[in-house]
């Protein structure tokens, strides 16, 4: 059987790797575009068996230079998306709903098969978030340029490759107290990297056409239950401190300052809303993938990075020392 070709946008991020790795273990090739090929293609082309993968750099608004992508692929996958907007033209609407149109309008002039779209969770409540509106309209232009797409709205997605959990550890390890928004009480459907890249893979392999699906993990966690489940399994113990909403603002007008922000007042106001399924679209569930990974059983093997002695903390050690006793049983 002759092997499909995928297009794929935002292959470098954790996401994209993963993907990359199960779509070339299963007998497709993929083409990555990357804005720097320097920068990114040393981390892209170790994903896949030479054959396989093909890096290319260009500009993602460069519609002359992706044309000839879409002129011999068969499916495109856009996983693009940012979480605060810079001064580099990075702006939500440029890259949630601009961009999404663009892809949609190519793959709809070249008779692409399927053209998958990931979005994100809990945007149609958040009205005063600049990027959940941003990702409405995307989805939107998605849809009415070409009908035959998968939007896909994952709640929070985590692995040891993300900049949530590692992220968070970090702050925890470091601080000897944690702010909490909104008394901590947001919650989440966490969802393991893994398990998202297997719903995708299902969705190209069966041929699967549904205009939004839910992506979600085997649980509900509040953001106050998450901090606790990171700083035990981490082995540390911090203040918890809710954080009044004026000084909150005024911490993330602070921070927006910065390069790579910590907090912006648009992800303060995503706080407020739960990101969990629903009810009203298909789930990973609906479609035949339940999500399979736990947050503390996944989380633990990576985890030790930020314990005192790293890999060679205590705890790690005699772990690992029971395993090899019961497989020597």
């Amino acid at each position: 059987m002759k092997a499909k070709n995928c297009l794929i946008f935002g292959g470098s991020g954790q996401i994209g790797r993963n993907l990359i790795r199960k779509l070339t273990k299963n007998n497709y090739r993929v083409t990555v575009v990357t804005r720097n090929l320097h920068q990114k293609s040393y981390i892209i082309k170790t994903q896949a068996n030479v054959g396989y993968i093909d890096i290319v750099e260009a500009n993602i608004f460069d519609e002359k230079k992706i044309i000839s992508l879409f002129k011999k692929t068969d499916i495109c996958i856009n996983l693009i998306g940012i979480l605060f907007e810079n001064k580099k033209g990075n702006s939500f609407r440029n890259i949630h709903s601009v961009l999404p149109s663009l892809l949609a309008k190519l793959c709809k002039e070249y008779s692409i098969e399927h053209f998958i779209h990931l979005s994100a969770l809990g945007i149609n409540e958040a009205i005063d978030s600049d990027y959940a509106k941003s990702k409405l309209e995307g989805e939107n232009n998605v849809l009415k340029n070409f009908p035959l797409a998968t939007i896909l709205r994952p709640s929070v997605v985590y692995s040891v490759d993300d900049n949530f959990t590692t992220n968070l550890m970090t702050l925890l390890n470091r601080l000897p107290a944690f702010p909490i928004y909104y008394k901590g009480e947001t919650k989440f459907a966490p969802i393991h990297c893994s398990d998202l890249t297997d719903i995708i893979y299902h969705i190209i392999s069966k041929k699967i056409y549904s205009k939004i699906i839910e992506c979600t993990g085997p649980e509900i966690i509040s953001f106050k239950e998450l901090l606790q489940k990171l700083l035990s399994l981490i082995g540390k113990k911090r203040l918890l401190i809710p954080l009044p909403l004026p000084i909150a603002e005024l911490t993330a007008r602070f921070f927006e300052i910065l390069p790579n922000p910590l907090l912006t007042r648009d992800q303060l106001r995503l706080l407020k809303y739960n990101n969990i399924p629903t009810g009203k679209y298909k789930t990973n569930s609906d479609i035949g993938v339940p999500s399979k990974r736990l947050f503390d059983q996944e989380v633990k093997r990576y985890c030790y990075m930020w314990k005192v002695g790293g890999q060679f903390s205590t705890e790690k050690y005699l772990s690992e020392k029971s395993i090899k006793n019961n497989l020597n049983d």
